[in-house]
C-alpha cells in the first residue's frame, strides 16, 4: 500500500477526486481514508502540522496495513525566488535527514532541497535567511523520512507551493498552535477579527490559493508513478 501523509485534510482535496472506492477508516487520526489510485491500494492520512503528529500518523498506519512506500505531501513554502504558487515541488532530499525519490510521470515539476522545520516560516525575511539551506520549506517530511529509513521503505516528498519566497503570511501561525502542535481555528479567527482590514483579506487570499494548490497537487499525484 502507498501511504500519503499530509498535515491537513484539505491538502488531499485534489487527490481524492482521482480515487476510487474511497472509504473512511476508524483510526485515531484527524483524517484517514483508504481507496484505489491507478489500480493500487493507497492510504491518505493527516494528523496535524509538525513532526510529532506526522510520526504518529505513519505509526498508526503501520499498525493496520502493510506499506510499500511513504509519500510526504501537502503544501510548502518557497525559499527559492524561482518557485511560484501552485508549482509542484519534488524534493531531492530532506535536508539533514534523507534523500527523496522522484516519481515517474509526464507532468512537469520543480525539484531541490526541502527543509523540514517544526514551525511555520511566516515572513519573507526569514525565508531569505533560510534560502542558502534549501529551495522550499515545510513541517512534516523529516519525520516521515525518518520512519521510511527505519523501516527500509521508499520515500518521496512531493509538495505544492502555497506561498512564495517574496511574501509574508498574513499571520504568525506559530502563535496559533496548541501545545500538541495543532492549529487553533479559534485563535486564527480571533486574530482576523481584530485586524479585519489587513489579516482577513490575507487569509481569504491564502485560502483561495491553497484550494488551487491542492487541485494542482492532486492532478500531479494522480499521474505520478511511485
Amino acid at each position: 500500500m502507498l501511504v500519503f501523509v499530509a498535515a491537513e485534510r484539505r491538502e488531499f482535496a485534489g487527490l481524492l477526486r482521482h480515487m476510487q472506492g474511497v472509504r473512511k477508516v476508524n483510526w485515531p487520526l484527524d483524517f484517514a481514508r483508504l481507496g484505489m489510485l491507478n489500480g493500487r491500494e493507497v492510504a491518505l492520512v493527516a494528523n496535524g502540522p509538525g513532526p510529532k503528529l506526522a510520526r504518529g500518523a505513519v505509526d498508526v498506519v503501520k499498525e493496520h496495513e502493510t506499506m510499500e512506500a511513504l509519500i510526504s505531501t501537502g503544501f510548502c513554502g518557497a525559499l527559492a525566488n524561482s518557485l511560484q504558487a501552485c508549482d509542484i515541488f519534488v524534493a531531492t532530499e530532506v535536508v539533514g535527514v534523507a534523500p527523496s525519490l522522484a516519481p515517474g510521470g509526464k507532468q512537469r515539476f520543480q525539484s531541490g532541497r526541502l527543509l523540514s522545520l517544526d514551525r511555520v516560516v511566516s515572513s519573507a525575511a526569514e525565508k531569505s535567511e533560510l534560502r542558502s539551506r534549501a529551495e522550499a520549506v515545510e513541517m512534516e517530511a523529516a519525520a516521515v523520512a525518518q520512519r521510511a529509513r527505519e523501516w527500509n521503505l521508499p520515500f518521496y516528498a512531493v509538495r505544492v507551493i502555497s506561498d512564495t519566497a517574496q511574501e509574508d503570511l498574513p499571520l504568525d501561525f506559530n502563535r496559533m498552535r496548541f501545545s500538541d502542535g495543532h492549529f487553533s481555528r479559534a485563535k486564527i479567527t480571533a486574530a482576523a477579527l481584530l485586524r479585519p482590514r489587513t489579516v482577513l483579506p490575507g487569509l481569504i487570499e491564502l485560502n483561495r490559493r491553497t484550494k488551487l494548490a491542492a487541485l494542482a497537487l492532486g492532478d500531479f499525484l494522480a499521474d505520478a508513478r511511485f
